[in-house]
């Protein structure tokens, strides 16, 4: 039988976390048929791995890419970096579904995201409904669902901060098991995100038990990862007790000066966790700096009723003098990135005007200088008014040490919190988070060979079987029989990421070739264009 693909004489590492071996891997009609040595067997296309590690396609558990979707299908940046499969959907947010009185609201806000020149009708009600749209056309990478909690929540009873009523939330109960049976993965939340964070712990364990009860997960961006980290971890854990759910936590890390070392603590309340019978893991991206909206730098209260209600408040001099003193002095519970952390660790990412371009890249601290602002709390409001809400912003947060302590940790896995990207044309605007290009280079180049942080087989498996597993996605993630061909082959010792905060529009080195399912999509370190991935639906 003739084969349309072979990988010859590369150190194969399977993803199950076992050492390397030399061997050929066969694939035909998408599928791997065979690994070994394969002298014997004829194909139409041959790779030749010799001096290369082989390995299943790296599975994204935590991705932003969904959003992207139905306009940008090629998924350039995380198929660079060896990406062959995303779970979108995260952080309390996912395409759909959407309530269809709300449709013109939700539109206009979605356009201030998209790049120029690009338009998007959001011409879909139902989880399925996405789906389909999405399933017309190829994609560069498979993708993976969850339905998002502030969605469903949003669709239910809009952007209010109460909490909903019986009805409203058997009406997100409703549409939770219709996204399931669509095919979703599981729900997430996004705590610290409107409208999320106007939810109660009772309100988060009836909607996951819906999402259970399909075996889905609970993914969550807990409601504080600074000065909140314990509290919020454990009300993540008793969601998944009380609703019998396995519980994800999104890219967990220790936040905040005053929690910086927390990692100890907070590894062990997730071992004490599986003990007492909670099926609880972790994702984590390999930088000190997350990636947000800058609005979350305002306190909840500013956010009810949503973004044009929070720029009308904006406008007013009283409310913004109580934003100020809230920002200076906390709120008990709330993430205050730019009181715990400072101005000068606040770094504006993107903005969509072209007169907010000369801000990217710079602090906030920096921003009121070239303003001219009395203090930063004014940029902060002014920015974000002048951008309608539409302002990213990067915030430095972490310190090595718990990055590193949360990574050799057998529970955690390899996601990147980010969204699919380009180095020219209309995807490669702002200074995003170099986690999109990066990620997985990063781990293989600097925190495999040069640090000796991750054995080479573990990090592989941190970042193939174990997120597959994790997500029930269960025929990728290993090379082997049977199995969809995504594969990577890279060169192990000239692997490393390229991207940084101030130029992260760099693809990385050493990432030879990526199949997906079967059909190769980056070649000799090029990108072919190919879409040969696809929308993956959850069955039973």
């Amino acid at each position: 039988m003739s084969h349309d693909l072979m990988i010859k004489g590369g150190r194969i590492i399977n993803g199950a976390g076992n050492p390397w071996f030399y061997g050929d891997i066969a694939v035909k009609g998408g599928k791997i048929t065979a690994v070994g040595r394969l002298d014997d067997v004829d194909a139409s296309n041959v790779i030749d791995a010799k001096g290369m590690v082989v390995t299943p396609g790296f599975v994204d558990p935590h991705s932003h890419s969904d959003g992207l979707t139905l306009f940008y299908r090629e998924m350039e940046s995380p198929v660079m970096q060896g990406i062959t499969t995303i779970v979108g959907g995260q952080c309390g947010g996912s395409p759909a579904p959407i309530n269809p009185e709300m449709r013109e609201e939700l539109e206009a806000e979605f356009s201030k995201t998209l790049p120029p020149g690009v338009e998007l009708k959001l011409n879909w009600t139902t989880f399925d409904d996405y789906l389909t749209l999405e399933e017309e056309t190829g994609l560069g990478a498979n993708m993976a669902h969850l339905v998002g909690h502030g969605t469903i929540r949003v669709a239910a009873m809009g952007q209010e901060a109460r909490a909903p009523t019986s009805e409203e939330l058997e009406k997100m109960k409703s549409l939770t098991a219709e996204a399931m049976k669509a095919g979703a993965y599981g729900i997430s939340s996004g705590l610290i995100y409107p409208p999320g964070i106007f939810a109660k712990t009772d309100e988060l364990i009836e909607v996951a038990k819906v999402a259970a009860e399909y075996g889905g997960v609970y993914g969550t961006h807990i409601r504080g990862e600074g000065n909140a980290l314990i509290k919020s971890l454990e009300e993540a854990i008793s969601v998944g007790e009380k609703a019998g759910i396995p519980v994800q936590i999104s890219h967990h890390k220790a936040a905040a000066k005053s929690v910086w070392g927390k990692s100890v603590e907070t590894l062990r309340i997730l071992e004490e966790a599986r003990v007492n019978g909670v099926d609880v893991t972790v994702d984590q991206y390999p930088y000190r700096a997350g990636a947000t909206s800058l609005a979350t730098c305002l306190p909840p209260w500013a956010h009810d009723g949503g973004m044009s209600d929070l720029l009308k408040r904006l406008k007013d001099p009283e409310l913004r003098d109580k934003m100020k003193r809230d920002i200076d002095d906390g709120i008990p519970g709330w993430e205050n990135f730019a009181g715990e952390l400072g101005w000068s660790n606040v770094m504006v990412s993107s903005v969509n005007s072209e007169g907010g371009k000369a801000y990217e890249g710079k602090n906030l601290e920096e921003i009121r200088e070239m303003r001219g602002d009395p203090d930063a709390h004014t940029a902060l409001f002014d920015l974000i008014l002048e951008e309608e809400g539409a302002v990213g912003m990067i915030i430095f947060a972490m310190i090595e040490e718990d990055v590193r302590r949360i990574m050799k940790h057998p529970l955690q896995m390899v996601g990147t919190d980010s969204s699919a990207s380009a180095t020219e044309g209309y995807m490669s605007r702002g200074k995003p988070h170099p986690r999109g290009y990066g990620t997985y280079p990063k781990i293989l180049g600097r925190y495999v060979r040069e640090h000796g942080v991750l054995r080479l087989e573990e990090a592989v498996r941190k970042m193939t079987s174990f997120p597959s597993q994790r997500f029930g996605i269960l025929d990728r993630g290993l090379l082997m029989p049977g199995m969809w061909a995504d594969i990577v082959v890279f060169d192990p010792e000239k692997v490393i990421d390229k991207a940084t905060y101030q130029n992260p529009h760099q693809y990385p080195d050493g990432i030879e070739y990526v199949v997906v399912n079967g059909q190769i999509a980056v070649d000799q370190g090029t990108y072919t264009g190919v879409l040969a991935g696809r929308t993956l639906r959850k069955k039973g």
